[in-house]
């Protein structure tokens, strides 16, 4: 099983730049592994036309900021971007971070982004289509730029859907992130396991990442920490919301995971 990695996802909304610059310092500061933002153009929750900020300008910031934290958007809209120019920014910032970029992506879902900035939206089927076809030219096209990357960047696939996005992930990711109870987990990643068995792939290969809705944990945090922990989760990622993004809930799991990590 992989090493316990704690994250972080900026929510880029509500905020100041410079409040954000501040959370991320914090974040390596804290000791985190990963800093996360999100891929989106308007607020997703609270004032619908409050500050937002854009997701690939701020990793390239990033990477100067940091030093030792990966970094990546969870996830990165794929309808958004060419992948042939989105293969290029994340080779771009994984040079500028020294290789520390992960790439997040999905097929997209917030309609009012597409609305606002003249994209198709499409279908839900549509976008995963256009997804399945993309993640091999975008891998095609990081191997063909010079300089190549630093390393392998590692794909990270959000999403839980069992006949398509599943089938994805096992094709194409390094990691998985997805919702859902330890339960709902287990089950997806017996789903997930039959389609690394159809495609060839040893399902351990593949990361497993649960977003951390802390405002609905009840109970011992570490209890649930250690249910997800039992059923293949090894990362685990906080929302945090602008201005204040407050780390005080991730304190005790970054805790739990030194132990877990010896």
């Amino acid at each position: 099983m992989n090493p316990v990695r704690i994250a972080a996802q900026l929510h880029p909304q509500h905020a100041d730049y410079s409040d954000i610059h501040r959370a991320v310092t914090e974040a390596e500061e804290l000791g985190l592994d990963i800093v996360y933002n999100w891929d989106h153009f308007y607020p997703l929750y609270g004032e619908p036309d409050g500050k937002h900020f854009e997701c690939w300008t701020m990793l390239g910031a990033w990477a100067e900021q940091t030093t030792d934290i990966q970094i990546g958007a969870l996830v990165t809209c794929n309808s958004y971007r060419n992948p042939q120019l989105l293969a290029d920014m994340a080779r771009t910032v994984d040079h500028m971070s020294a290789g520390r970029l992960i790439l997040g992506i999905g097929s997209g879902w917030f309609e009012r982004d597409y609305e606002e900035f003249g994209y198709d939206f499409g279908t839900a089927g549509s976008r995963l289509r256009d997804l399945d076809r993309d993640l091999p030219l975008i891998k095609e096209r990081l191997a063909k730029g010079n300089p190549t990357p630093t390393r392998r960047i590692p794909v990270l696939i959000g999403g839980g859907g069992e006949k398509v996005t599943l089938r994805i992930v096992a094709e194409q990711a390094d990691v998985w992130h997805t919702f859902g109870s330890p339960e709902v987990l287990a089950h997806k990643a017996t789903v997930l396991a039959d389609w690394c068995t159809e495609v060839g792939r040893d399902p351990g290969d593949i990361e497993r990442s649960v977003g951390i809705d802390y405002g609905r944990v009840t109970g011992d945090p570490i209890e649930l920490a250690e249910q997800f922990h039992a059923v293949g989760i090894t990362q685990f990622t906080f929302g945090l919301n602008g201005p204040d993004y407050d780390f005080t809930p991730v304190k005790p799991w970054l805790k739990w995971r030194d132990e877990q990590n010896g």
